[in-house]
């Protein structure tokens, strides 16, 4: 199949196929004329580089997958390179949820203080309680 058709058949741009190729990380080959030509193998990588992009994966975070995938491994992520990629992004995400989980607790700290100190009786006038009615 010709770029345009790939492109289109893995939800994509010429453009970014281009770029893909450009950094090594979808095959090159052309036909006699210069056309760029793929087959079902480079749909698969594709699939495979987008849905890693989807969880959060940088490009060149995908390339030890890319490279499973072209040495004959059904999935790309059975690798030791690949493990090591899913290791790392799971370790990062561990960081973050426990950043958030601290931001959740501060957040929720904040909202029972500020609610402790609301005076009985008739609610105080603020200048942004206005402005969102």
């Amino acid at each position: 199949m010709r770029i345009g058709e790939l492109a289109e058949r893995a939800g994509t741009t010429t453009r970014a196929l281009r770029y893909y190729e450009a950094r090594g990380l979808l095959p090159a080959r052309r036909t006699v004329n210069g056309y760029r030509t793929y087959d079902e193998d480079d749909l698969r990588l594709l699939h495979q580089i987008r849905t890693l992009q989807d969880f959060g994966f940088g490009l060149e975070d995908t390339r030890p997958f890319v490279e499973c995938l072209r040495a004959g491994h059904p999935e790309g992520d059975s690798c030791p390179a690949s493990l090591a990629v899913y290791r790392a992004k799971l370790a990062e995400l561990d960081v973050l949820i426990e950043q958030l989980a601290t931001v959740r607790a501060q957040v929720a700290a904040s909202l029972l203080r500020a609610e402790a100190q609301l005076p009985e009786g008739p609610e105080p006038h603020c200048e942004f309680s206005e402005v969102e009615r």
